[in-house]
């Protein structure tokens, strides 16, 4: 047994010999922003069942929760709230700073910005972040819909079509924020892309649950927290608290189905969604480089990367974004499994230590609209 993964298995699974080799991050090519079309095949089956017997009954609570959880876009958020985006980043910088330490740039180009260049950087920042949310809704809708043909479960077809609705409704919020309050967007990252591709493609349903369930929906559910923890602008904060509802749910639903499976299934088969699991962390994470906003700024993201990877500030929020997923992988059985191979995985990634949490599948009742959120940020320093 070896404690690191190697260079070869590097290259099979993400493409490139080591986690952190910049010049493969980076030499994915940038969406075209004018492209408003992508085809991705999907190689799965669509499966009719006639059993209608609810034989599994957490699923059919989720299912129950999600019918009474609906809520209205254009009704139920306050559109007519001013979002004087410049005043709120800075606000928002003033609590949290950048999202980036300044002084760790000392000999790069941006030890010559001031306020000015600080507050277009958080703004930008703030815009593309809310497109990867929304570019990553809208493959949640794709993949819950090809839940509800390929899942082979009558409970899990009825929430999987709840589902559909949820994430119809936070493609609706997501981009009608970014285009009324924000001004507009930035294209889906490329690694984000890569990703969402593999999910659609792939013709086993459970990997489409892994996925986006387990994977995406789970990073984004930290990701939302963490973003409604620290932001002040009311308009966005109640967005996000009412897609966080949802998404605990989702994550939930994910859990609940693949625990029975992962269960059953042998040492080489789970072996293959571990390296999945893997492969879409790091996707995740080289999707938060930004290389888009750097372009943006006039700074070489070449010059500055290498510096995000190792900045103490950015190393906080990236691994925060793990905060789900490594517990819930762990309630599935994933991290300990083939002599412990994710858990490794995770621990090269410097996430590991979320493995005690709480798994979505016992927790989402928390998230419920009304029910007060823990603060993220607190938690992972306690």
């Amino acid at each position: 047994m070896t404690d690191t993964i190697s260079a070869e298995d590097n290259q099979r699974i993400i493409g490139r010999d080591d986690i952190d080799n910049l010049e493969s991050i980076m030499s994915v090519p940038l969406t075209d922003p004018t492209e408003v079309e992508h085809v991705v095949a999907n190689n799965a089956d669509s499966i009719f069942t006639w059993d209608y017997s609810l034989a599994r009954p957490a699923l059919r609570k989720l299912y129950e929760k999600a019918k009474v959880g609906q809520w209205n876009a254009a009704t139920d958020l306050p559109w007519d709230t001013d979002v004087d985006l410049e005043k709120v980043v800075r606000e928002d910088q003033a609590n949290i700073g950048s999202g980036i330490s300044p002084e760790w740039y000392k000999d790069t180009k941006l030890a010559s910005w001031g306020d000015k260049e600080w507050t277009e950087f958080g703004i930008h920042s703030r815009r593309w972040s809310l497109s990867q949310f929304l570019h990553g809704e809208q493959g949640a809708l794709i993949c819950t819909a090809k839940i509800t043909e390929t899942v082979p479960w009558y409970d899990a077809k009825l929430y999987a079509s709840t589902q559909v609705v949820d994430e119809a409704r936070h493609v609706e919020v997501f981009a009608r924020y970014l285009d009324e309050k924000l001004g507009g967007g930035y294209p889906i990252n490329p690694h984000l892309r890569l990703l969402l591709d593999d999910i659609v493609n792939d013709s086993r349903w459970d990997f489409t649950y892994l996925g986006m369930q387990i994977m995406v929906e789970g990073l984004a559910l930290a990701a939302f927290g963490y973003l409604h923890q620290l932001t002040g602008e009311p308009l966005l904060k109640q967005l996000l608290r009412y897609v966080m509802s949802d998404e605990a749910r989702h994550v939930a639903f994910g859990v609940l189905s693949l625990k029975e499976v992962y269960d059953e299934m042998s040492d080489p088969e789970i072996k293959e969604r571990q390296e999945f699991a893997y492969e879409a962390s790091l996707r995740m994470r080289d999707r938060f480089l930004q290389q888009e906003v750097w372009h943006h700024m006039g700074v070489d993201p070449k010059s500055v990367i290498p510096l995000v990877i190792n900045d103490p500030t950015r190393k906080v929020f990236q691994q925060m974004l793990f905060a789900k997923i490594v517990p819930n992988c762990k309630k599935l059985g994933l991290l300990d499994r083939n002599e412990s191979w994710l858990r490794r995985r995770f621990e090269e990634m410097g996430v590991i230590q979320f493995e005690h949490w709480e798994s979505t599948g016992d927790e989402y009742l928390k998230f419920e609209i009304g029910k007060p959120l823990a603060d993220p940020v607190a938690a992972a320093h306690a």
